[in-house]
């Protein structure tokens, strides 16, 4: 079992910056793959970025790129989302995802992790 909690979400405008934090706790942090991923009002839910187990792979979708960085301290059993040059359209609610079925490797589709967050919202106003 794992328990995942957003924090970090909030209004900004255009160009501005957030960086979203995710908590887990349960199972080890570091035996599992953890991601990001976001669904804006009246679309589906997207994948955003995905970091391996020990942190050292890394994919991002490719709107992000760039923009955006996931990391991961596995000491503080937290992964990270810095989000940088922010534009509308990635309003959003973020969920934080993690996987403990795939050997610690991330996917991108939404079937491949076990376990979501609620969720933080994210609006950047223009």
């Amino acid at each position: 079992q794992v328990h995942l909690v957003e924090s970090g979400g909030g209004s900004v405008q255009a160009g501005g910056s957030l960086r979203l934090s995710c908590a887990a706790s349960g199972r080890t942090f570091s035996s599992y793959a953890v991601g990001w991923f976001r669904q804006a009002p009246g679309k589906e839910r997207e994948f955003v970025a995905a970091i391996s187990r020990n942190g050292g792979s890394t994919l991002y979708a490719q709107f992000v790129k760039g923009r955006f960085t996931i990391s991961r301290d596995n000491a503080k059993n937290t992964v990270y989302l810095q989000m940088n040059s922010l534009q509308s359209e990635d309003t959003a609610v973020y969920y934080c995802v993690a996987d403990v079925s795939h050997g610690g490797y991330y996917g991108t589709s939404a079937g491949w992790y076990d376990y979501w967050g609620q969720g933080t919202e994210v609006t950047v106003s223009s």
